[in-house]
């Protein structure tokens, strides 16, 4: 099916850090599932000084059923699109492209027993979406969140962390990781030296394995390929549509 652009409306755009934002938009979206992303586009200057239109990839942070639209993202230095974005004020239009896709969704996931949803800086985001819904909690018996970021002003969303974490207290963890500064409650590190270390496991007090186990990983390329090769040496292999395996993954910059 082919992209059709529709416009939106900024209905919020917050500024978290210097360089984090949650876009809030009203847009007519078509049915997808949490997990999915479209793609936004843009005006801005292109290389020529002239107004063009750019569109990059963002996950959705909201659920079908919730009234307005939201991404989580980070501005980069030469990023037209991210410092466009980050520009933008309530009643300001921008377009995304319909329909949501991607297959990094729950409906994917084989069935397992405990289900890791490990993350690098704005990877975070269609977790939360997904957790949002009670297919989560319906499937499976442990859920851990994980989240790295270089420090821990970058820890954002945990009011609604907080929220899976009273709603489900037996089910669901959550684990921040900051890797440039001592944070109190929070491991120091990378996610493939602390899982190949048995920091990770033991802070969690669960095992990473192929028998029980399923490791959905999300965001920067060093995260995804270092920890598939660290989950490889357990014999956990990548998930695909005719050869079900124990890692998903989804590459987010």
């Amino acid at each position: 099916m082919a992209a059709n652009w529709v416009p939106a409306t900024v209905i919020e755009n917050r500024k978290l850090t210097d360089r984090h934002f949650a876009l809030i938009f009203d847009a007519e979206l078509l049915p997808f599932k949490p997990g999915q992303f479209a793609r936004l586009q843009i005006e801005a200057e292109n290389d020529e000084g002239e107004l063009d239109k750019f569109a990059n990839p963002y996950s959705l942070i909201n659920t079908p059923d919730e009234k307005y639209a939201e991404v989580y993202f980070n501005t980069v230095p030469e990023g037209k699109v991210s410092n466009a974005l980050a520009a933008l004020k309530p009643g300001d239009t921008l377009e995304i492209a319909q329909p949501c896709v991607g297959f990094f969704v729950l409906s994917q996931i084989p069935d397992c027993k405990h289900l890791w949803m490990l993350s690098t800086g704005t990877g975070v985001g269609p977790y939360l979406s997904m957790l949002k819904t009670d297919e989560a909690w319906e499937r499976f018996e442990k859920i851990t969140l994980v989240h790295a970021v270089p420090y821990a002003n970058e820890l954002n969303y945990s009011e609604l962390i907080e929220q899976f974490a009273a709603e489900h207290p037996d089910q669901f963890q959550f684990i921040s990781i900051v890797s440039r500064e001592d944070h109190e409650g929070s491991l120091k590190g990378r996610i493939p030296a602390l899982i190949e270390n048995g920091e990770l496991e033991a802070k969690a007090g669960l095992e990473i394995n192929k028998e029980n186990s399923h490791v959905m990983l999300c965001g920067n390329s060093g995260l995804l390929n270092d920890t598939k090769a660290v989950l490889l040496k357990r014999g956990m292999d990548r998930h695909l549509n005719h050869k079900p395996g124990h890692v998903s993954s989804e590459q987010y910059f």
